[in-house]
């Protein structure tokens, strides 16, 4: 879900994001009610007392590691960690947010992949690489935010009851060392590990191939609990749902042809083992 090169990050969250509105005035009320100045309470978590304000303002993604520190220094109760997967979501722009949601309820997610590794199986250090060479370049408070979104996304794989979920990468991106040989040595190793969960199948389209159903792009098939088949298009910081069924069938077309024209999820996940074993 996301182009999955980091196109769901293209600048900052929008400032009046509600659930950051929310985050913002309980953290200010704990760390009132405990006495503590914003620079006081920024030093003990190591933040300076104007990023504590931006936080408080909901004017800035707190980082998870920020979260679970200030629940347990303002004794919180675990209010402030209740909200962190939420938070997380907010950072990301609005044309992605009603997808993220889409995605996180999925009971069916087929992807489609030519650009990168799917985001939900991207490792933390993949993912920050990925991030890192976007253009214009984004700061290293913003890379942490879109890595720390990124992770909150692959809980689905192992969420109850397990929903269905496969994949189509092309070759080449698993040939692709991005973030250098080490990085990419741990993400086909995590390419491995998810592959062997009963709900996950992945497939490995050959660069050999002579026939591709779709030269159109990559692509995102979700089921809904209500039956509802949506297609995810995003391309260039842009990205459209379909729920037009004529149009959600032709992507639908797509995809049962390129896991026909694929290698099985079985000889996918020996090839990379291969590859591993090159690195």
């Amino acid at each position: 879900m996301g182009s999955d090169v980091g196109t769901e990050s293209p600048g900052p969250p929008e400032p009046d994001s509600g659930i950051l509105r929310v985050f913002g005035r309980q953290l200010k009320r704990f760390r009132l009610r405990a006495g503590l100045e914003r620079a006081e309470f920024g030093s003990r978590t190591g933040y300076s007392a104007s990023t504590i304000a931006a936080f408080e303002q909901g004017r800035r993604v707190p980082p998870p590691r920020f979260i679970d520190v200030a629940d347990g220094l303002l004794d919180a109760g675990g209010v402030l960690q209740e909200m962190k997967e939420e938070v997380a979501r907010a950072q990301y722009p609005a044309f992605f947010r009603d997808a993220a949601r889409l995605e996180a309820e999925a009971v069916e997610l087929h992807v489609y992949a030519n650009q990168a590794v799917p985001g939900l199986l991207q490792t933390k250090e993949y993912a920050r690489a990925v991030f890192g060479m976007w253009r214009p370049l984004l700061d290293e408070d913003t890379i942490e935010q879109r890595v720390a979104a990124r992770l909150v996304r692959q809980e689905i794989l192992f969420r109850r009851p397990m929903p269905t979920i496969s994949f189509v990468i092309e070759e080449t991106m698993l040939r692709r060392p991005l973030g250098g040989r080490s990085v990419m040595q741990g993400q086909l190793e995590q390419i491995l590990l998810v592959g062997q969960s009963r709900n996950v199948e992945i497939q490995v389209m050959p660069t050999c191939r002579e026939s591709h159903a779709a030269l159109g792009g990559p692509f995102t098939l979700i089921e809904t609990r209500e039956g509802r088949r949506i297609a995810y298009v995003e391309a260039h910081q842009d990205s459209r749902l379909h729920t037009e069924r004529r149009a959600v069938r032709e992507f639908e077309e797509q995809y049962g042809i390129l896991r026909a024209q694929g290698m099985t999820p079985h000889d996918s996940l020996t090839f990379v083992e291969k590859l591993l074993g090159a690195t």
